[in-house]
């Protein structure tokens, strides 16, 4: 059907965005009571860290940061976090630079600057726009392929993404529905180096870290020591956080850069998020309202929760250019999130009030986000309908616990696979995005071992008549569905059915090469 209608929030909003006033400096009872959230958050989910800042009406009138660093000295405003998805809006914004350059359009085809591209339909190929590499309707299954891009460390670039994509199957018809990708935001960003002509991380900063004062954001390479204060991830470990040190001196780019790459403080967030709340003339001139409002136009429409529906009374939502736009109890929200293995973000903005907050959590805390992103956010649309901390935890702690009980199968009973079980099956098998792994005995044992995902390596298990590779590190479990015929597909799938998407197993088709030498 071509691009979706496009449903905005029609151009009289941004008519009014310098109409509608508001007070710009909250008394001591509306601190008191951020403050009360943020205490409460943190004692509930035993949060490590967190940045939390508030603009109201185009003012910054609440920061907030809790935690340590690992030479114990304290989080500040100026702390680094990863905002993970948050890139995306950047990568857009890139992109709507050049656009405004005059170096590309949003409706060339995206062949015109990769040649290379390929999708799994000729004609997706042939049609594929660069606008469309960033609204999540080009027919992909959710997280498709991103195995290539987590966990890392790992040894795919972003050729490899280009190259893998013609062997990724779409789940629906291009431009028919939504599913989130990352993916193909990192396509955006290669079409951004080959119009712009310089590499991605250059581009980023010269385009959009500079002109807007960020300068403490991070991307590509830089020096981790001379860039100082930055905060570890930690992950749940057996019920409790552990610091993960996953940097060494120097930070590389990584394959997921233009995906969820960019690192920055809450000081600079809050630059970015006033950007669009209340823009300056320069700002304005760095970025014309006509490619603002391209990227604030809802361009895919997005399903709604059932939660969203009774915490927001949310009736319509979609993505635009890196993205969410909703109604939230009757007012207009422009939002996204960042999950990333211990990094957690939010960016929640109300542009008719020019008022939103940012929240940056360097911790494994998606019901944490969840419920500070409902308070704060009911703070500006509905305050007699806010509800305390420990009410909406609640209410996601036994949502979780029901759907734990009801789909995740019990795996007590796995015992370690032999070669002798397996032998039918043991060889070196590839797939044609993911590549080579090797399922090949070791000692009494059976290693399941992927060349360019070293994380995802290790030990097959069996479990009654099923088998499942138990990860050397805390990743997603899988199981080996194992082939019936000579010939056919070794696949995997999830154990958790409802795990992260972005452990797209379900994708993988492995073909035996040869034995194990």
């Amino acid at each position: 059907m071509g691009r979706f209608a496009r449903f905005l929030f029609c151009a009289s909003a941004w008519a009014l965005l310098g109409s509608v006033a508001h007070a710009s400096t909250p008394d001591a009872n509306t601190r008191a009571e951020y403050d009360r959230a943020v205490d409460a958050v943190v004692a509930r989910y035993h949060l490590p860290g967190i940045a939390v800042g508030v603009i109201d009406n185009g003012t910054v009138t609440y920061t907030r940061t809790v935690g340590k660093l690992a030479n114990g000295q304290p989080m500040n405003a100026d702390t680094l976090f990863g905002i993970a998805s948050n890139s995306k809006a950047m990568t857009a914004t890139l992109l709507a630079r050049l656009v405004q350059q005059g170096k590309l359009r949003w409706d060339d085809p995206v062949t015109k600057y990769l040649p290379a591209f390929r999708m799994h339909d000729p004609w997706v190929t042939a049609n594929m726009q660069v606008g469309d590499l960033l609204v999540h309707h080009s027919g992909l299954p959710e997280g498709a392929g991103d195995l290539m891009l987590w966990p890392t460390p790992n040894q795919f670039t972003p050729g490899d993404v280009v190259a893998g994509l013609q062997y990724l199957k779409p789940s629906y018809s291009f431009r028919a529905g939504y599913a989130y990708d990352n993916t193909l935001y990192i396509v955006a960003g290669e079409v951004a180096a080959a119009a712009g002509g310089a590499p991605y991380p250059a581009l980023l900063r010269r385009e959009v870290f500079q002109p807007l004062g960020m300068s403490r954001c991070q991307i590509g390479t830089w020096n981790r020591a001379e860039v100082g204060n930055v905060a570890d991830p930690y992950v749940l470990h057996d019920g409790r956080f552990e610091a993960v040190r996953a940097d060494g001196a120097i930070v590389h780019p990584e394959t997921m850069d233009s995906a969820g790459g960019v690192r920055c403080s809450l000081n600079d967030m809050l630059t970015w998020a006033n950007n669009w709340l209340a823009p300056r003339p320069a700002q304005l001139a760095w970025l014309s309202p006509e490619q603002r409002r391209k990227e604030w136009t809802a361009y895919t429409p997005m399903p709604i929760s059932a939660r969203r529906q009774d915490w927001d009374g949310t009736l319509f939502y979609g993505y635009g250019y890196g993205w969410r736009i909703a109604d939230v109890d009757g007012q207009m929200t422009v939002s996204h999130t960042g999950t990333l293995s211990g990094m957690y973000s939010a960016m929640v903005l109300l542009p008719f009030r020019k008022s939103g907050f940012v929240l940056l959590i360097n911790a494994d805390a998606e019901d944490a986000r969840s419920v500070l992103i409902e308070v704060l956010t009911k703070h500006f649309t509905a305050p007699g309908k806010a509800r305390s901390v420990d009410n909406y935890a609640d209410e996601l702690q036994r949502a979780s616990q029901q759907q734990h009980a009801s789909h995740v199968p019990d795996t007590s009973s796995r015992q370690r696979a032999t070669p002798a079980e397996l032998s039918a099956q043991l060889g070196v098998w590839r797939d044609p995005w993911f590549g080579e792994v090797r399922l090949c005995a070791q000692g009494d044992g059976v290693r399941f071992a992927s060349a360019k995902s070293p994380r995802l390596s290790g030990q097959v298990m069996r479990v009654g008549d099923r088998y499942l590779v138990q990860w050397d590190h805390d990743e997603i479990e899988a199981w080996l569905r194992l082939p019936e015929r000579s010939g056919d597909a070794l696949r995997m799938a999830k154990v958790d059915p409802d795990a992260d998407f972005s452990s797209d197993y379900e994708d993988l088709a492995f073909r035996r090469e040869h034995a194990c030498k």
